[in-house]
């Protein structure tokens, strides 16, 4: 579905952004705008501004990619990717695609690791 369908209220995407979201594509890893990001807020999905994750469940795994070990109740939906290996991980709300989810790797407490594209997020910063 694009962006510019009727009778939808999604943000108006750039051509990489529909590529990832839209497509499943994947931003190269180390490059996106909130890997190293650190500030305390939430971190909503790009498409539909629903909240997605909390900053306090952000850690850095090293991987090259935003990692959080827990998302907001409900925010997140899992489906089996198509490589039939991994695990894809959508906005509940529109179906963007955010990224992957992994397990078993004890980065954690929670031994989660939800990889996000940096470009599948915007950033609402906490009120100080």
């Amino acid at each position: 579905m694009s962006n510019t369908d009727k009778n939808t209220n999604y943000n108006k995407l750039t051509p990489e952004e529909e590529r990832v979201l839209l497509y499943k594509g994947t931003e190269m890893p180390f490059t996106g705008k909130f890997y190293k990001h650190k500030q305390p807020g939430t971190y909503i999905c790009r498409r539909c501004n629903a909240p997605l994750y909390r900053s306090a469940d952000k850690f850095d795994s090293h991987c090259g990619w935003p990692s959080f070990d827990d998302e907001i109740p409900g925010a997140v939906e899992r489906v089996l990717d198509a490589d039939g290996y991994r695990v894809e991980i959508v906005c509940a709300n529109c179906k963007a695609h955010l990224g992957h989810v992994f397990e078993g790797e004890r980065f954690t407490p929670k031994n989660t690791r939800h990889c996000v594209n940096s470009v599948s997020m915007d950033f609402i910063p906490e009120e100080q």
